[in-house]
């Protein structure tokens, strides 16, 4: 017996014990609770298949002697089992009808919501397949011969018996090395880590150069001011990792090949504790030493901290007032920076850099660059925003509350794949200014598309927005500028057919960008692996789209056949030669707003019961069965086969490394929490891993 049948059947005998009465007996019911099955069709088969008495009851005796066969039985005695699930009425043959229950049972446990005539065509599949001599029932041979030619199937039925009922999955957590310590992890991250130790020598160095230029102060005076050097570094370099156009130029250089441009984010939220940490010990060596001072003068601790009296500072004795404000903003920024209000208490920027100048007579110093670049950011951004107003042309409401915007492009708007702007859209929130991933190819000229979830207050008002119907109080120009558009826009492929949630428009919006993400890097891979999560497709949703465009350029035609190839693809603009795209979704809806037909797709929708569990074998099956024969999903109509389940990345990139297509590249937007598990296992293979934000 495995460890994780011993693990499941003390689950599942701690459950029964639990709701098991007096008589230590569980009833239909009890037992759906008990092992936590869903569909009632499989509780009830399995209730019927344990209750080996007919007495309508089961006891733990019974249940373990069932559980005992799926543990220690052979693959016949498994199969016979799972025949036993499917043959409804006892016949000993399973016939169409018996087989549509059981297949409308999976889909209903698995989220999955098809057409009548769909599931129809997903029966007969599996039906015509299996009865191999046509008498109108599948025997028990006949199904094994079946299964036979699903191997992955037949593997299935001799794993853990854990999988048959499929309990909840336990969160187990192995003691391993830590992954900061392994060769790997140093040799992934290299540039990340030799800037940190940079940055780290760089401010010990200001440190004890600081100190020691004020060694007659005395120690704590020496720790202040070692302290507040650091600050002048840092209160500067922090600003200068979020001068998002500077960072968009310098990926387009060498310089991306040395500093890790791709981890701004993270290394402002480093400097950011930085600053916090540096900030109270050097307000804390300045308390101990305005103690030690108002020993020695008239004036006491709460003078010297909270009056100009002393007259500490090179502004009329403002220097201690300007700290205790300043340590008060830069905890609340801090404290503010992983919740809701983190826009609002950001904010406070402005004062903290103005109030820093006059606390510090040599904090301008290290500001007046960076500070005139950063104005310089911020003027130019808004220059352009306003330049000329854009108009959302166009919008399309999609399943899962996702709205499609078509935006009118402006010549002078050049991006690349995976860029993202920021948008403001004055009958949404006039002043309110919001990030998204341009969506559309950059070889698509006329407009810019952005797909836009929604889940938050600006987001829910946007589809809200789009939701309702067209009020009759509309500008006398409606009809011709909508005729416009309409005709404007029908020569370009529109992502979904007019129905009640697509509608042209002229809305005006304003734009600030794009600005670059680590995703350029792609076309500098040799074999790509994009990685998507829910809403997470956007970026790589332009990516698709530019490799196409690049490729249907290269493509050529004989003249004379119908055979085709493609030249110079792998050359100095796109060193690409395998790109493979992963797409995971909660359920089916989230599948049906996007549609492609090109490249290697691994799309896997997590409701879906896994193909490890029992259930699912013959609607697996019977998916696979139809696929072959329509070429198409059942579940999304791509051609892409949809995986139930989520991935084992463990073996989904251990194919990618089989491959050999050149140096692996993988590129994640997604859930932070996922992002951790692939990004272990990128480190595991040697793949590089790249992380979007947006």
């Amino acid at each position: 017996m495995s460890d994780e049948d011993t693990r499941w059947l003390e689950w599942v005998t701690k459950q029964f014990e639990t709701i098991a009465g007096e008589d230590k007996e569980i009833d239909l019911e009890e037992f759906k609770t008990a092992l936590k099955v869903k569909e009632s069709f499989f509780a009830e088969r399995f209730f019927t298949l344990f209750d080996s008495d007919g007495s309508a009851s089961i006891s733990l005796d019974e249940l373990l002697e069932a559980l005992n066969l799926l543990i220690h039985g052979s693959e016949t005695d498994k199969l016979k089992f799972l025949f036993q699930v499917y043959d409804v009425d006892g016949s000993g043959s399973i016939d169409p009808d018996e087989l549509r229950t059981v297949l409308k049972s999976c889909l209903r446990e698995s989220a999955i919501s098809l057409p009548e005539e769909k599931l129809d065509d997903l029966t007969l599949a599996l039906f015509e397949s299996a009865d191999k001599d046509n008498s109108g029932a599948i025997t028990f041979e006949e199904l094994k011969a079946e299964l036979e030619e699903f191997p992955e199937v037949m593997e299935n039925l001799t794993i853990s018996a854990a999988n048959w009922l499929k309990p909840p999955e336990v969160e187990e957590r192995r003691r391993q090395a830590p992954r900061y310590l392994t060769r790997t992890y140093w040799q992934n991250n290299s540039r990340k880590l030799l800037f940190l130790c940079l940055y780290a020598c760089l401010n010990l160095l200001l440190f004890v150069t600081a100190m020691l230029h004020h060694r007659q102060g005395g120690a704590c005076f020496m720790v202040a001011k070692g302290c507040g050097q650091c600050l002048n570094f840092n209160c500067t370099f922090v600003m200068v990792l979020m001068l998002r156009r500077c960072l968009t130029w310098l990926r387009a250089t060498w310089v991306v090949r040395v500093l890790p441009l791709d981890q701004n984010i993270l290394l402002h939220q480093i400097v950011g504790y930085t600053i916090l940490c540096f900030t109270l010990v050097h307000t804390t060596a300045h308390v101990v030493n305005f103690v030690k001072l108002s020993q020695l003068t008239g004036f006491t601790v709460w003078e010297y901290l909270l009056t100009t009296r002393p007259g500490v500072g090179w502004v009329r004795g403002t220097a201690s007032l300007t700290g205790v404000v300043l340590q008060l903003l830069i905890c609340l920024m801090v404290l503010c920076s992983s919740t809701f209000v983190f826009y609002w208490s950001h904010l406070c920027y402005m004062w903290v850099w103005s109030l820093l100048v006059v606390h510090c007579a040599n904090f301008w110093k290290w500001f007046l660059v960076p500070g005139m670049v950063f104005v310089l950011e911020k003027v130019l951004g808004l220059a352009f925003a306003h330049m000329g107003s854009l108009y959302i042309v166009e919008v399309i409401l999609l399943p899962s509350k996702v709205t499609h915007l078509v935006i009118k492009r402006p010549q002078f708007f050049t991006f690349k794949p995976g860029d993202y702007l920021y948008i403001n859209i004055p009958d949404i929130a006039k002043y309110e200014w919001h990030p998204f991933t341009i969506s559309s190819a950059p070889e698509q000229s006329d407009t810019l598309w952005l797909h836009i979830r929604s889940m938050g207050q600006w987001t829910n008002r946007l589809y809200e927005f789009f939701r309702q119907p067209e009020t009759g109080a509309v500008s006398p120009k409606r009809l011709a500028t909508s005729l416009r558009n309409k005709r404007q826009l029908i020569k370009t492929q529109t992502p979904a057919k007019l129905g009640e949630n697509h509608r042209f428009c002229n809305i005006k919006c304003y734009v600030d960008g794009p600005y670059g993400t680590p995703t350029r890097q792609i076309f500098a891979s040799e074999h790509a692996v994009l990685i998507g999560a829910g809403i997470g497709i956007t970026p790589f949703a332009s990516i698709l789209q530019s490799i196409m465009s690049r490729y249907r350029r290269r493509k050529q035609n004989c003249p004379n056949c119908s055979y085709s190839w493609c030249e110079n693809i792998i050359d100095s603009d796109m060193k690409l030669r395998k790109v493979d795209f992963i797409w995971i979704n909660r359920d089916q809806k989230s599948f049906e707003w996007f549609v492609s037909r090109f490249l290697e797709m691994h799309m896997y929708m997590t409701s879906a019961l896994s193909k490890n569990d029992m259930k699912a074998i013959g609607l697996q099956m019977a998916l696979d069965l139809l696929a072959k024969k329509d070429k198409r999903d059942s579940i999304t109509g791509l051609r892409t086969r949809t995986q139930p389940g989520r991935p084992e990345w463990a073996k989904v990139f251990q194919k990618v490394s089989e491959e050999n297509k050149g140096k692996v590249h993988v590129f994640y937007c997604g859930s932070p929490a996922l992002a951790k598990t692939i990004k272990a296992q990128c480190e595991n293979f040697g793949f590089h891993f790249y992380k979007e934000n947006f």
